[in-house]
């Protein structure tokens, strides 16, 4: 007796569901720009900068390649499950930091650090202000980090609350 082919039904099933993790995410975007500088107090005297800054305050400046390390924290999104796009990030970054310091005389070239000592302290701080404006909810800005040598950097957090 021939076997019967045996037909299935198809049976509707539930598409996979999609959801959301609830959790606080860090998410840190790095960058690179080479620079010059001259770590210099026109307020003090020629000795007290070169006693303070030693080889930093060379009148012919000195140069660093930089690397910036963003991080943005919040929660992701439930659709996309992106805190923040990082091709919007870098963009970012490029714009309001690596386009007007890359290649430049930080004393002298970009405007956001005209009247400032371009130490790596005082650059996180401005990279802060320059960015915290600028990034998309829900995301909020963490900490800004400077290596201004691979064994040297600063970080910043924002501003003391008080």
């Amino acid at each position: 007796m021939p076997k019967q082919a045996t037909t299935r039904r198809a049976t509707a099933r539930p598409s996979p569901r999609h959801r959301a993790l609830v959790g606080t995410v860090f998410l840190t975007r790095q960058v690179h720009f080479n620079a010059a500088h001259r770590l210099h107090n026109p307020t003090k005297s020629a000795a007290w900068n070169q006693r303070q800054y030693g080889a930093c305050n060379n009148p012919r400046w000195h140069g660093h390649n930089y690397v910036l390390e963003v991080t943005v924290r919040g929660q992701p999104d439930a659709v996309t499950g992106y805190l923040m796009d990082l091709s919007a990030l870098e963009k970012l970054l490029h714009t309001r930091i690596v386009s007007p310091c890359d290649h430049r005389n930080l004393n002298e070239e970009v405007g956001f650090l005209r009247g400032i000592i371009p130490s790596t302290e005082n650059l996180v701080i401005a990279f802060w202000h320059q960015l915290v404006p600028h990034i998309p909810a829900p995301a909020q800005l963490h900490c800004v980090r400077l290596y201004e040598t691979p064994r040297n950097y600063a970080e910043f957090f924002g501003p003391d609350v008080a």
